[in-house]
């Protein structure tokens, strides 16, 4: 058995203290480095709430039919009809004296042919929420508010623990209540965004889609989504807090609210650039007072999720460039 002299067993445990304290000093900056990136991560979560109802929108707009009303003429002389698939309406006060004298018999003539050509009109590709050429709005509104309002993300984690998103009246009751949510807030409003769009119902749902995309692209990942019905709760996500759990934050940090819609008709391609609070205040009003018929589709976006975090003024400038002070 080989001995060690007492200098060799000296340097060897030297040897063997210096490497602890470099495995030591290795482990706490692996552990500094990953535990900043996972509370980054946290701090940049976000949100979802929305849905759409493109689908839907056919059902919810066409038109009866008139020439139902008429199917059960038979006999005399025929006017052609398209509405009834290449059938014909039967008109017997053409065979002589019906229904009592050709005076009666134009007057009602005259009823049909303008039912005809409502029919005709209703069913055109260029009318109704359905039509391929039908006006569509798709907007988009941004708002950056100071923490403090951080009361707003408990509102919204509710919301979209609690909204039906897979009809268009729970569709409805998100994009009012989110326009409630953030009225309720004016004295935090800092910052802020708004874009629209006209556009043909042929191509909204595409383009509604692409917004969607470039602004979910932002958040590092969505910790609490309800889309189409569907709810994902991730873990880290906080749950809902008690009312005097909040604490205070710094003012220079922010939260960011974004609302995509794209509704039937022109109404929201009129909205102003808005550049002051009364603008923001007008849009969100505009927003809210939107028609529930006229709902094609909705998402809402926040970031951070959790009352826990918010973002820097750095962060909010780099993540949304078009965000401007109000």
């Amino acid at each position: 058995m080989k001995v060690f002299s007492p200098e060799v067993a000296k340097k060897a445990k030297a040897s063997v203290k210096v490497w602890t304290r470099s495995l030591l000093v290795v482990a706490l900056v692996a552990m500094t480095i990953f535990g900043n990136a996972h509370e980054a991560l946290a701090k940049r979560a976000g949100g979802r709430v929305g849905g759409s109802a493109f689908r839907s929108a056919p059902s919810r707009s066409m038109p009866s039919s008139p020439s139902r009303s008429y199917s059960n003429y038979s006999g005399g002389n025929t006017l052609y009809s398209p509405n009834t698939g290449g059938g014909f309406f039967f008109f017997p006060m053409f065979f002589g004296g019906g229904f009592g004298g050709g005076l009666f018999s134009l007057l009602l003539l005259v009823i049909v042919a303008g039912a005809i050509m409502q029919a005709f009109r209703g069913r055109g590709d260029g009318e109704g929420i359905t039509g391929m050429d039908s006006k569509v709005s798709v907007a988009k509104i941004q708002v950056g508010l100071l923490s403090s309002a951080r009361s707003l993300q408990q509102e919204l984690t509710r919301l979209a623990l609690e909204s039906d998103t897979s009809s268009v009246e729970g569709l409805a009751v998100v994009t009012r209540e989110t326009a409630v949510s953030l009225m309720r807030h004016p004295e935090y409003w800092v910052y802020v965004s708004s874009a629209s769009e006209n556009t043909k119902f042929a191509l909204a749902e595409q383009k509604f889609n692409s917004l969607v995309m470039s602004e979910r692209s932002k958040l590092n990942t969505e910790v609490l989504s309800n889309v189409g019905g569907r709810v994902l709760q991730g873990k880290t996500s906080a749950a809902l807090p008690s009312e005097g759990s909040l604490s205070l934050e710094d003012p220079s940090e922010y939260i960011v609210v974004t609302i995509l819609l794209a509704v039937a008709g022109d109404s929201l391609s009129k909205l102003p650039t808005l550049r002051s609070s009364e603008d923001l205040s007008s849009a969100l009003s505009a927003i809210g007072s939107v028609p529930e018929d006229n709902l094609l589709a909705v998402e809402i976006l926040w970031e951070p999720q959790s009352e826990e975090y918010t973002l820097t003024n750095d962060e909010v400038l780099t993540i949304y460039p078009d965000l401007v002070r109000i």
